[in-house]
């Protein structure tokens, strides 16, 4: 059912019983149908009013969750105690002689405790207490009100009247019940803010009309001048309707209203004391005499003052609580779940005015290494400076805050277009280095973002978050120094990998809970040694026979099949895992070797090296361990390292390589012409080999300009003795063309697809020489 069909659904039974109450205050001035007649009206018509707030409230309840639910339900029963007694009224009235206390007035007095507990569920307080402090509010109210009606009117009618006591009680019993219903919904009202104005106003504007005839009762039954069909009584029946109504209109949504902690108005403060300053200044000005006249009143009111300045002072606090619950300690900023706040009201705001909402965040690159060289009070500081730069370029309205140690998120209620304008602006100002503790430092960010879309309807809050943090460590693995908005192809894994798993849909393997749970799937496999190796051959282009293997890394996992490198190195690389997974590759690796060679067959095998690794001054003592441990010729190895993992480290890792090319390990540059080759590789490093990429090989039997780079890099290397190795190798064109122009050994599925540890004896033992 849409809005406006509800809507039309609610607005009938409120104008029916408006039409209603018309009818009956024509027909009680009037007098339709004499007095008999009037009489039998007054006694069923306010039981039928009754009846329809009270079907009202349940089907309000029913369409209710939480405590409104709880509230509306309450009110469903308050309202039917009172139908209820009405009807009680009536049998009494009409068939039986009239009694005091009857059930009736117990009906009544249920109708007045259940009708004040539903309203004191209705505002939204932190805690039972305050709802019982509510409802004490309402109490201490309602008896000063009536104290000050007794003074001032119904005390002198009832002495004038000498009207006798069960009459008197019952007819006081009125206006003292219906006057704390009529507190108690002040109270709702000043505490309950405007989420659902209408509705508020209705309820208190029910109860206002139950309290003016309750009282009018009360003084018309004193001075002996009530009679049914009273025109008063319309208020009780217009209350019911207004009861009704509210409960019909409650089912409408809401609009959405940020979350507060404080109430907001200082109405509820005073409202609760204005009677009972009324009743302790007027009342002994009334009935006091002497001192007891100027002292009471005085007294009354320091009462009152100072409860109001108490619950001021609370106020403050409390504000100042809640807004230090919702800052960041450290920089200021909004923390997590004042941002969650935010973005849940801003979505909810969308869903009804379709606007544009950009998530952005952001991820300080090499924040850690502050905190390792400079300590954590310099890194706070630049924290603090950060959060204040980043503060500085956003529009009002946008909302930064703080979600984590390094990480900032940023809230924007744009288009694309513009949240990449604040983005860019925020990236931009980092340009100009911090000062912290005298040194500049020059911190880069890596910011993702994710905005919603007319497809993306139903986004939730969360899922937003998500996908602004997947386009984050997607431009932080990818090194991009500018925003990287989220796209549907995005994953975690590392946008530099070629492969994938096989079979494997990497979005599922790149999803936030997915790669916490893969990671520790991760380290239980590495602790376990649970990681394979496969063996790919290297073929001699002249011979046609096996020149060595490549060893490559394998993760049989139970749930995902056999996963490839690409899924999982940016794991290994990203939490540290380098050094454990080298330890278990090179023991595999080398235990294999030194089979092989036991078996008689000395086979050359090729590892690829972890770039960081070769920072390790101790690491060519380490291999040349391992390697002596297995009786193994150092001959029989072959590191392999990345030249785009090298090119800002060539000065430190020359070092290394020397030393293990000196202990006889060859070492060789794997997929050289992948990217922006440095030929000075070729004249500083100390290499044997060179491997050049599947990629830039590809196109030599098809194309001339490809074939004769290609020729040039070969001829050049093999003039600075160095072997060239062909990788990624497919079809018989490309083997022919580079046996043809001189390239050394070929790689690739055109030779063997990499096989387990146990097939490399029998292909080196059947291998023959052949032409492919």
């Amino acid at each position: 059912m849409d809005e406006r069909t509800s809507g039309a659904r609610s607005t009938l039974p409120i104008i029916s019983s408006v039409i209603g109450c018309l009818l009956l205050a024509i027909a009680f001035t009037y007098k339709w149908g004499g007095d008999s007649t009037v009489r039998i009206v007054d006694a069923l018509v306010f039981a039928a009013f009754g009846s329809y707030a009270a079907a009202c409230s349940a089907v309000a309840a029913r369409a209710s969750h939480g405590r409104n639910r709880t509230a509306w339900t309450t009110m469903a029963l308050a309202l039917a105690a009172w139908t209820a007694g009405e009807l009680t009224r009536a049998l009494y009235t009409l068939v039986l002689r009239p009694v005091f206390p009857s059930p009736a007035d117990f009906l009544y007095l249920a109708f007045v405790v259940l009708v004040s507990v539903a309203f004191v569920q209705f505002p939204a307080e932190p805690t039972r207490g305050s709802r019982v402090r509510l409802l004490c509010d309402a109490l201490v109210a309602a008896l000063a009100l009536f104290l000050v009606l007794w003074v001032a009117v119904l005390g002198n009618v009832y002495q004038a009247t000498r009207v006798d006591t069960v009459m008197q009680g019952r007819a006081l019993l009125y206006p003292l019940f219906i006057l704390v219903i009529f507190v108690a919904a002040v109270v709702f009202v000043a505490r309950s803010g405007t989420g659902n104005s209408v509705v508020m106003w209705l309820l208190m504007a029910a109860v206002t009309l139950m309290a003016f005839s309750g009282v009018s009762f009360a003084f018309l039954q004193g001075a002996d001048r009530y009679h049914p069909g009273h025109l008063t009584s319309i208020g009780w029946v217009l209350g019911m309707s207004c009861f009704g109504a509210a409960a019909l209109l409650s089912r409408r949504p809401r609009p959405p209203t940020p979350p507060t902690t404080v109430p907001q108005s200082s109405i509820a403060l005073w409202v609760p004391y204005v009677p009972l300053l009324i009743a302790g200044t007027i009342g002994p000005a009334l009935g006091f005499t002497g001192v007891l006249q100027i002292g009471v009143p005085v007294l009354m009111a320091l009462i009152c003052l100072r409860q109001v300045l108490s619950g001021l002072e609370n106020r403050r606090l409390l504000a100042a609580a809640a807004d230090q619950a919702l800052r960041d300690p450290l920089t200021g900023l909004a923390n997590r779940t004042l941002f969650q706040d935010r973005l849940a009201h801003v979505m909810a705001l969308r869903r009804r005015d379709d606007r544009a909402v950009a998530v952005v965040s952001l991820d300080l690159d090499d924040f850690k290494l502050i905190n390792d060289s400079m300590g954590h009070p310099a890194a706070d500081s630049l924290l603090i400076r950060v959060g204040e730069r980043i503060a500085g370029c956003i529009r009002p309205g946008d909302t930064v805050a703080r979600v984590g140690g390094d990480e900032f998120a940023l809230l924007l209620e744009s288009g694309v277009d513009e949240a990449h304008l604040v983005c860019e602006r925020v990236i931009a100002s980092f340009d100009t280095p911090f000062t912290i503790d005298g040194h500049e430092i020059l911190m880069r960010p890596s910011a993702g973002m994710a905005v919603t879309s007319p497809a993306d309807s139903d986004v939730a809050p969360d899922e937003l978050v998500r996908r602004a943090d997947i386009a984050m460590y997607f431009a932080k693995r990818s090194r991009n120094s500018t925003v990287q908005t989220f796209s549907a192809d995005m994953t975690l894994l590392d946008p530099r990998a070629e492969e994938v798993p096989n079979g494997v849909d990497t979005r599922s393997v790149g999803s936030g809970a997915a790669q916490v749970r893969l990671l520790g799937e991760l380290r239980r496999t590495i602790d376990r040694g649970g990681l394979d190796m496969v063996y790919q051959p290297k073929l001699d282009l002249n011979t046609g026979r096996i020149a060595g293997v490549e060893a490559l890394l394998r993760w049989p996992h139970p749930r995902l099949k056999v996963l490839r490198p690409a899924a999982f190195l940016p794991l290994i690389l990203r939490h540290g895992l380098m050094r454990p997974v080298t330890d278990l590759v090179f023991n595999k690796v080398l235990n294999d070797a030194a089979r092989w060679l036991s078996m008689g067959m000395e086979v050359p095998v090729a590892v690829n090296l972890f770039a960081p690794l070769l920072r390790d001054v101790q690491l060519p003592d380490v291999i040349c361990s391992v390697l002596q441990e297995r009786d193994l010729p150092a001959r029989l190895l072959t590191i392999e390292i990345t030249e785009d993992m090298v090119l800002d480290e060539v000065g430190r890792v020359t070092g290394v390589l020397q030393r293990l090319r000196d202990d006889g390990i060859r070492i060789s540059i794997d997929d050289f012409g992948s990217g922006y080759s440095a030929f000075s590789y070729l004249r500083d490093l100390p290499i044997d080999e060179v491997k050049l990429d599947r990629h830039f090989i590809a196109s030599v039997a098809s194309e001339e300009r490809a074939a004769a780079v290609v020729s040039a890099v070969i001829e050049l290397n093999h003039n600075l003795g160095i072997t060239v190795v062909a990788e990624g190798v497919e079809d018989a064109e490309t083997a022919a063309w580079l046996r043809e122009h001189g390239c050394d050994i070929g790689q690739g599925y055109f030779f063997g697809r990499p096989v387990s540890a146990d097939e490399i004896p029998r292909l080196v033992a059947q291998q023959a020489p052949q032409r492919p």
